[in-house]
């Protein structure tokens, strides 16, 4: 109760509202019962959208000093949850580092250990362990992670209608490659998906969110909306029901590559197949052509896809399909992504969104620059930009229009005019 009392005032929404909506599953709250130094989040119907921020080691690049970098410029940016995605490296020290260092909600994608450790352990992907992928889940739950992703929905069922339909891209979520590659070497079913019971217990006993992965989801707008990742969240929404019997919270991921004409269909299949669990977007990107400013195709799909309803955005940085991202790669995609989520509930008429606009607005209108400066998204960049051409004749003005500035033409007129 105390923590649904903080959520409540964090996102002013009536007690009452916010505990039938976390009820009903359609509000999910992201902490671990052993997360000590951890502001909770919720996300959901009728709250902020909220952002996700991907950090993380590589086989290329193994640098904890750097990630935890990366760690502080997100949450300075204002993301509000952050993924450690890392594949190199003691990943249990990794973690427990950024859990150490992190006071927003933390998620993980337990495969990638469960995988990279079977490895190194044994040689190869398709040697692993059915248990392997549990005892790894404990282990980080055990660490306090908030919420994991888990590819549940990649069953044999699923590779089949991938197998039948075909692709252009075939899977290019990580964690479903992996799930299906073990799948067809063993000629079994994804373990997550047999024992999903087993999760289910895992994830109670820490009261974790399960995020059910989109290990299907389109990698590219020609594959949008394809049997393979229908089938995948129907099975998702089955799974939905079944964690909400036995009281577990679940949020959906999504898509993926998806063009601007298919977006208000993804979500409102996601809200209805999966019975309003909050959904959790990646991007969607709207174009494949963009390398090196995915952060804005993304930001675009992200703006559109939260007017209609979904609830979380997974950033994407220019780094997207080219290489790790740097510090300013991080920024970028944060602040990307906070542009779009905010646009998102000004559509939806979330509490307070139009409010920090009509706040600027009446800055501008004074040409009260530090004011609008400090209450933009990214004052520091604001502030470095104006710094960079300041007005020589007229302070109160810009050098675009001097002044000929139309705002101030219209205030004197204003006040003089007759």
């Amino acid at each position: 109760m105390e923590i649904l009392k903080k959520v409540s005032k964090i996102e002013h929404i009536d007690l009452k509202t916010l505990k039938e909506r976390v009820r009903k599953g359609e509000i999910a709250i992201l902490k671990n019962r052993v997360r000590k130094n951890v502001i909770p989040t919720a996300v959901g119907k009728g709250l902020r959208t909220k952002v996700n921020a991907n950090i993380g080691t590589s086989p290329d690049k193994n640098d904890l000093k750097f990630e935890l970098k990366k760690l502080q410029i997100a949450v300075e940016a204002g993301a509000d949850t952050v993924m450690d995605l890392s594949t190199a490296g003691n990943l249990d020290l990794i973690r427990k580092e950024i859990i150490k260092n992190c006071t927003i909600p933390l998620g993980t994608v337990p495969i990638y250990q469960a995988v990279v450790e079977t490895i190194k352990e044994r040689g190869g992907i398709v040697k692993m362990d059915e248990d392997k992928i549990f005892e790894v889940i404990e282990r980080q739950l055990q660490d306090g992670v908030d919420f994991i992703t888990v590819h549940c929905g990649v069953t044999q069922r699923v590779l089949t209608c991938l197998k039948e339909e075909g692709r252009t891209l075939d899977i290019v979520s990580r964690g479903g490659a992996f799930h299906a590659t073990w799948m067809i070497a063993n000629k079994k079913e994804n373990p997550l998906y047999k024992n999903f019971d087993q999760l289910l217990k895992l994830a109670k006993k820490y009261d974790a969110v399960l995020s059910l992965g989109d290990g299907l989801r389109p990698g590219c707008i020609a594959d949008s909306m394809d049997r393979a990742q229908i089938e995948e969240l129907i099975t998702l929404g089955e799974l939905t029901q079944e964690a909400r019997s036995k009281g577990v919270q679940v949020i959906i991921e999504g898509p993926g590559h998806v063009p601007l004409n298919e977006i208000e269909a993804n979500v409102i299949l996601e809200k209805k197949i999966c019975h309003n669990a909050p959904f959790y977007v990646l991007g969607p990107l709207v174009t494949d052509v963009a390398m090196g400013y995915d952060h804005i195709t993304a930001s675009i799909g992200a703006a559109i896809a939260a007017s209609y309803g979904a609830d979380f955005i997974c950033y994407v940085t220019p780094a997207e399909h080219l290489k790790l991202p740097n510090l300013e790669d991080v920024k970028s995609g944060v602040i990307g992504a906070r542009i779009a989520a905010h646009a998102g509930d000004i559509a939806k008429g979330i509490k307070g969104a139009e409010e920090w606009d009509k706040q600027v607005s009446k800055k501008r209108k004074q040409r009260d620059w530090d004011a609008q400066i400090r209450l933009s998204i990214d004052p520091a960049t604001a502030r470095r930009v104006r710094g960079e051409s300041k007005p020589t004749m007229e302070e109160d003005v810009c050098t675009m229009c001097g002044k000929y500035c139309a705002i101030k033409i219209v205030a004197d007129w204003f006040k003089h005019g007759k």
